[in-house]
């Protein structure tokens, strides 16, 4: 054999008995009771009060029929998560924008957007969320979750949507 035919056999046979000594504990091992340190300090999932956390807690999207700004009783359910996620947050303030889909005038979508928004609002200071810490805006057609133009697009871009607009100290 040649000379690196033989380092490779040798590097082989290396790393096998590297594995297998991995593999063993041992008798005076009791790996049950080990805690893996690196897996302890690593956050298993988005930081608390975050952005992130808000929408995997309770959602931050609601959703609204054509030209309606009554809220379902799927979207209370939402907003109903969001409040009692605020009321963990006391110090979190939050924005709410209402949108629309394309359809009716820039005008007339503004003013809808707002009444949007301002539907989600007041179903949150129901529940026991002070309004000042709550802020409304109307992004009308201007903001699309879909650009096209389907009724699925569509159906997708009627919402409020709320995200965290600062925390006071």
């Amino acid at each position: 054999m040649t000379g690196n035919k033989l380092l490779k056999i040798a590097g082989i046979a290396g790393t096998f008995a590297l594995l297998a000594a991995c593999a063993t504990t041992g008798p005076d091992v009791d790996a049950s009771n080990e805690v893996d340190q690196t897996v302890a300090a690593q956050p298993s999932g988005p930081a608390p009060g975050s952005q992130a956390d808000l929408e995997q807690s309770s959602g931050h999207r609601v959703f609204f029929a054509y030209n309606e700004y009554t809220l379902t009783s799927r979207a209370q359910s939402t907003l109903s998560r969001q409040a009692a996620w605020l009321k963990e947050y006391p110090e979190t303030r939050i924005m709410v924008a209402g949108n629309c889909d394309e359809r009716g005038t820039r005008e007339y979508n503004l003013a809808l957007g707002n009444r949007r928004a301002e539907a989600a609002r007041a179903y949150l200071v129901s529940l026991g969320i002070d309004g000042a810490r709550i802020t409304t805006v109307s992004y009308g057609k201007e903001r699309p979750l879909d650009p096209r133009s389907t009724e699925e697009a569509w159906s997708l871009n009627r919402n409020s949507t709320t995200t965290i607009a600062g925390v006071s100290s």
